[in-house]
């Protein structure tokens, strides 16, 4: 099969660039995803644009610089850039840690395709719309959290070569600028609410890999991809849109409502959900993460789906993970139970604090959560995980500590299945979101507003100076050290209750007193005034820091679901068979 030049390739940059040349303590900023600080992982989108691209006759490849980055010490981006020439590259950027990274690969691709245009999208490069567009290196932004027919539209454009009026202009969420610099901001108008024509999974990604020989370019976090993609768990979205209003959230029901102008969530089919499971289950047997709760529309839709799946359950060794967004009654556990042979659940109440978590936009009791726990066990559920937060509204370091006991209750009563993880609200605030637009009510106060702001502070050598708030009750200061206190606690707790080993415990108590004292050097260096002298100090704890680069309080292996022990988990020859029955009946249906 040979390589033939994509119409469009999708560049997931990484949050510093290059990340590789700074010194920098990134702190436990990425310790609750799978990622590294990073952020390694793009968007879920790119394979909903990818697949309805590629259906509609237009050529996609993703390309993960941060992963290729991380992969090697030796991976050359700007000769990966200069090697392609596509119609147009598109750059994330979604999370606001990639403000800094995003833009310096968009330098990249001008100064050695300077008419090769590119488009930016995702949550953040629409808040900063305005302020993005008079980057040099951005042509067009595409507003919103659904950029799949737009995109189509801008592509095709983009490949007739037309500027006129009826080329851009009339494509929908469209910020632009034509041959003079001109700057315009077409109506923000496509919000779909119904997004069945659109995949969620690795399917079509999958294939794209093996298209452009670049599975390493595919892999959407370190550690994916290697040994034949051991751990490749793969993601299926249930909606655009949240039904739900957390206050921190910038993708709450009122957040994207301001800026992105959806007014409701739009869900997926549940019988779609279900085939998308059982599909990516036929080329991997690794975790499935079903993102959002199925049953935000309702216990009827969530039937559906698991029904769907229950169909297939001899046939799907896989791992599914559920999220709650709320605690659920009995009977949804149950109908899990019985749909799906392996399944894992996870949910964030932020505090122990049932005021706390209510002023979060989460009105629950911690005895819901606590049955929630014991309904899934008894049923059979691998794993519990439990998300708690440092930097909320109304929370002390006292309270945050005493989350800390709490979790320590829950591994007494449910054993090593309970999972907890406590984490600091880092780096950023989400723009957008309730609390961020309304300060004084939540008694937040942002120190970062610009697009610019964000950039610089993705480049501060400890996290502590990138934080982009503070709160009544705590500084960036105070976050940070309860942070690690909480850190140092709960390492201590779970290796009572036996959910590490002694190493495991050993070695995170290590890390997080070496960041610790790492924190307190830099601080010292931060005062020194002449800064040349103050960046060669910086750079001489370089080593030191990337000891701790992956994460600080939690391992990342503490955060894997089960996957098929002694087997490749990625099905390899299969989708190539796929692959080549799709090619003879695509060539079938044209001789006929």
């Amino acid at each position: 099969m040979s390589l033939i030049n994509p119409h469009l390739i999708l560049l997931h940059p990484p949050a510093v660039y290059d990340f590789r040349q700074y010194s920098v303590l990134y702190g436990p900023i990425a310790d609750g995803v799978p990622s590294t600080p990073i952020f390694e992982i793009y968007p879920i989108g790119f394979f909903s644009i990818m697949e309805y691209l590629e259906r509609n006759g237009m050529r996609v490849r993703i390309i993960n610089l941060a992963a290729r980055m991380l992969a090697s010490d030796d991976f050359d981006v700007e000769k990966m850039i200069r090697s392609v020439e596509p119609k147009a590259f598109g750059i994330d950027l979604h999370f606001l840690p990639h403000a800094h990274g995003s833009i310096e690969i968009a330098k990249i691709c001008k100064r050695y395709h300077p008419d090769i245009p590119v488009i930016f999208g995702g949550f953040s490069a629409t808040y900063f719309y305005e302020e993005l567009i008079h980057y040099p290196e951005v042509d067009f932004i595409l507003r919103g959290d659904s950029a799949e027919e737009p995109l189509l539209m801008l592509m095709r454009a983009i490949i007739r070569h037309s500027r006129a009026a009826y080329g851009f202009s009339d494509i929908p969420n469209l910020v632009w600028k034509d041959d003079s610099s001109e700057v315009h901001t077409n109506p923000f108008t496509h919000v779909p609410t119904e997004i069945n024509k659109f995949s969620n999974n690795y399917v079509y990604a999958f294939k794209s890999a093996l298209k452009y020989r670049d599975i390493a370019g595919l892999a959407p976090y370190h550690g994916w991809s290697s040994e034949w993609m051991q751990y490749p768990i793969t993601p299926v979205i249930t909606c655009r849109g949240c039904a739900y209003n957390c206050i921190f959230c910038g993708g709450s029901r009122n957040a994207l409502a301001n800026y992105c102008n959806r007014e409701r969530p739009a869900f997926r089919d549940p019988h779609l959900i279900a085939e998308d499971i059982v599909k990516i289950t036929r080329y991997t047997k690794a975790p499935v993460f079903v993102i959002g709760d199925i049953r935000q529309p309702g216990q009827e839709y969530a039937r559906t789906v698991l029904e769907g799946v229950k169909k297939a359950k001899s046939q799907i060794g896989n791992h599914l993970v559920f999220e709650l967004f709320t605690p659920a009654p009995e009977e949804h556990f149950e109908l899990v139970a019985e749909s799906v042979e392996n399944f894992n659940f996870e949910i964030s109440p932020d505090s122990h604090d049932e005021s706390i978590r209510a002023a979060m936009g989460k009105r629950y009791k911690n005895a819901e959560i606590e049955d929630n726990i014991r309904w899934a066990l008894d049923l059979g559920c691998n794993r519990f995980d439990l998300f708690f937060m440092i930097g909320l509204a109304f929370q002390t370091c006292e309270s945050a500590m005493a989350t800390v006991d709490w979790c320590g209750n829950l591994m007494d009563k449910f054993g090593t299945k309970a999972v907890p993880f406590i984490l600091a609200y880092s780096p950023f605030l989400d723009p957008g979101c309730i609390a961020y637009e309304n300060l004084e009510k939540f008694g937040y106060k942002i120190l970062f507003k610009t697009l610019e702001e964000y950039r610089k502070a993705m480049l501060a050598p400890s996290w502590k100076y990138a934080l982009n708030y503070e709160t009544e009750w705590m500084t960036r200061a105070q976050i940070v050290d309860c942070t690690y206190r909480a850190g140092l606690k709960l390492n201590k707790l779970k290796a009572e209750y036996g959910l590490i080993d002694g190493h495991s415990f050993t070695t995170t108590e290590e890390r997080i007193k070496r960041a610790i004292d790492l924190t307190a050097r830099i601080d010292e260096i931060k005062g020194i005034k002449d800064a040349s002298a103050q960046q060669e100090r910086l750079m001489q704890l370089k080593p030191e820091l990337d000891t701790i680069f992956l994460s600080i309080i939690n391992e990342k292996k503490q955060m894997e679901w089960p996957v098929p022990v002694g087997k490749r988990t990625f099905r390899v020859f299969r989708l190539l068979k796929q692959m080549m029955l799709e090619y003879l009946h695509a060539k079938h249906t044209k001789m006929y």
